[in-house]
């Protein structure tokens, strides 16, 4: 069978007993800590701590002024030199577009003298080959003259040899001479 077991609780009465904190003039460690703080903020209102304090703050924030003017002169100067580079860039690309102009110019120029001096050349050479073709033609017709020349004056001689004798060649060497005493 069971057993039966009984447990029993036993409250033990009296007077808990209480933490004392150790004090003096009644005030404890954290009536110190805020007395020693409150000596502290006077000690540094006094010594004008607080004004330290602004007039540094103060000097960073004109440091910090004095650095953005400079930066945003950089800036400035930076946009100027970039607006300029753009300037030079645009006029540069003009300037280009004028010497290419010029220099397409230039060589229209030089192909229309070129072509200029082509044709006097050939009307030169034109000419010094007329030339010298009328010149073969004076000298051939010259080399002709002077053979038909030497021709005529064979058939010449062999005709009067043929025809004329003595008497005939005294005739006609006293009218010859008769003539040479009009010419006179």
């Amino acid at each position: 069978m069971a057993e039966s077991s009984t447990v029993k609780t036993v409250a033990q009465t009296g007077v808990a007993e209480l933490h004392h904190e150790p004090s003096v003039f009644g005030i404890t460690a954290p009536g110190f800590v805020a007395l020693s703080m409150l000596v502290v903020i006077g000690l540094m209102i006094w010594k004008k701590v607080p004004k330290m304090i602004a007039g540094a703050l103060d000097s960073r924030i004109a440091t910090i002024r004095t650095q953005l003017d400079e930066a945003s002169q950089l800036r400035a100067e930076a946009e100027a030199q970039l607006a300029e580079a753009k300037a030079r860039n645009a006029a540069s690309a003009g300037d280009a577009a004028a010497i290419v102009a010029h220099a397409q110019a230039e060589a229209a120029a030089m192909l229309a003298k070129a072509e200029a001096d082509l044709a006097d050349l050939v009307a030169r050479r034109q000419t010094m080959a007329e030339d010298k073709i009328a010149a073969a033609e004076r000298g051939a017709i010259a080399e002709v003259r002077a053979l038909a020349a030497e021709a005529a004056t064979r058939a010449a001689a062999t005709i009067l040899a043929e025809r004329h004798g003595v008497d005939a060649d005294k005739a006609l060497v006293d009218r010859t001479i008769a003539g040479l005493g009009r010419l006179n």
